[in-house]
């Protein structure tokens, strides 16, 4: 019985390896078949998403590089988004320099960041991460979020042109644009009377002589006690500052040169993101 015993044993050990190593691979395979579909599912998603886009527009019906799908047609969209643009620029303003985000250093990169950050799905996650406080917060846009588009994190137009579907990829749009780059491929002209700006719109300035002539200011509040908030941008290698000024104050400026009035040749006057260029 024991010669018995220790002849069977090892041929049984090694069936019990083999089994346990076939049930091993089939878990594995099951692991895959599930992880293969997860990711199918995901690219699915991905996939509706951008056909669900590509269904309602990838032309450019104002000829300005702008995509239809990044148009704000929606008056709710409009309001909810210009709220949030005036109060996260306004925001930044008020908070202590050392919490201002490093990289707001001049006009334009303030632009940069309130534009960006209005786009963005506004939870707890980010307002944690951007510790910015709204004792009111404005309604959420609905359209879209950044960035949840086909341009991914590519939000601003760098290129001329007219929008066409391969800009997606061949580096007409990027995450950076200069105080020119985004007046002249990212908004349109309203007005050159300053009363007419409402809030979130932007005023440009091209101060001649300058070695960064082009600057910005963002409309912050409309009507009576209207007021906008600008960076002034680095001055002889020291770092510039954020500023909140009524609009009636800069109208009155002691330096003529920065007064948006019709008759001042430096004010190109009231401008608005394309975005919001999208009314039937």
């Amino acid at each position: 019985m024991n010669v018995l015993f220790r002849r069977v044993l090892p041929t049984a050990l090694a069936l019990l390896a083999i089994l346990l190593l076939l049930l091993r691979l089939t878990g594995f395979v099951r692991h895959l078949g599930v992880r293969k579909a997860t990711l199918d599912q995901r690219s699915s998603q991905a996939a509706l998403g951008v056909a669900a886009i590509s269904a309602q527009d990838w032309g450019d019906r104002f000829g300005d590089g702008t995509p239809n799908f990044l148009r704000l047609t929606d008056p709710a969209d409009q309001a909810a988004f210009r709220r949030w643009f005036a109060q996260i620029a306004d925001y930044e303003a008020l908070r202590p320099k050392a919490e201002i985000p490093l990289e707001i250093t001049d006009c334009a990169s303030l632009l940069r960041y309130a534009y960006r950050e209005a786009l963005k799905r506004h939870n707890d996650s980010w307002f944690l991460a951007t510790g910015i406080e709204v004792a009111a917060p404005p309604g959420e846009i609905r359209a879209w979020h950044y960035p949840d588009t086909p341009l991914g994190a590519a939000l601003f137009r760098v290129q001329s042109g007219s929008f066409a579907a391969a800009d997606v990829s061949n580096g007409a749009f990027a995450q950076f644009a200069d105080a020119k780059t985004l007046v002249e491929r990212n908004a349109y002209f309203v007005s050159r009377n300053v009363h007419e700006a409402l809030t979130g719109d932007l005023l440009f300035y091209r101060q001649f002589g300058q070695s960064s002539p082009w600057h910005s200011m963002i409309v912050a509040e409309s009507g009576p006690a209207a007021r906008v908030v600008y960076h002034t941008g680095t001055d002889h290698g020291r770092p510039g500052e954020l500023r909140r000024v009524l609009i009636s104050d800069l109208l009155d400026h002691p330096q003529p040169q920065w007064r948006p009035v019709e008759q001042n040749p430096n004010f190109l006057g009231v401008y608005r993101w394309n975005i919001l260029r999208g009314n039937p």
